[in-house]
């Protein structure tokens, strides 16, 4: 038997929580989405998210490498390079992504705020 109380039925999905406890984290969609154009180098990923500072960068591509959506390649040097792109797992994230854009050009079209025709 299923259980439909109330309780159970408000509950959020135990996938969806996961997908948003790392990316709910600012700068993560856009690393992704940045590294879905095949990689980069740090300092390209660097000036490709304006506003993101080395360090987060760094934290945020750490923590992506660590759930296996991201892979980091070391090129000796010197100087000492790091490249970075995406796994088999980090790019099956690209139709959900496009989606999400999708969504916002629709919804969003005016920086957040969702037009009169789309309130209930």
């Amino acid at each position: 038997m299923t259980d439909h109380t109330a309780q159970s039925c408000k509950r959020a999905d135990a996938g969806v929580a996961r997908v948003f406890e790392l990316f709910g984290k600012r700068w993560t969609g856009l690393i992704v989405a940045t590294l879905m154009g095949g990689g980069g180098y740090f300092a390209e990923l660097r000036r490709a998210v304006p506003g993101i500072s080395e360090r987060m960068l760094s934290d945020r591509l750490t923590e992506l490498a660590a759930v296996g959506l991201v892979s980091r390649e070391v090129d000796a040097g010197p100087p000492l390079r790091v490249f970075y792109r995406l796994t088999k797992g980090g790019d099956a994230l690209e139709p959900a992504l496009k989606a999400l854009g999708a969504w916002a050009e629709t919804y969003l079209p005016d920086g957040g705020e969702c037009p009169d025709r789309f309130r209930s």
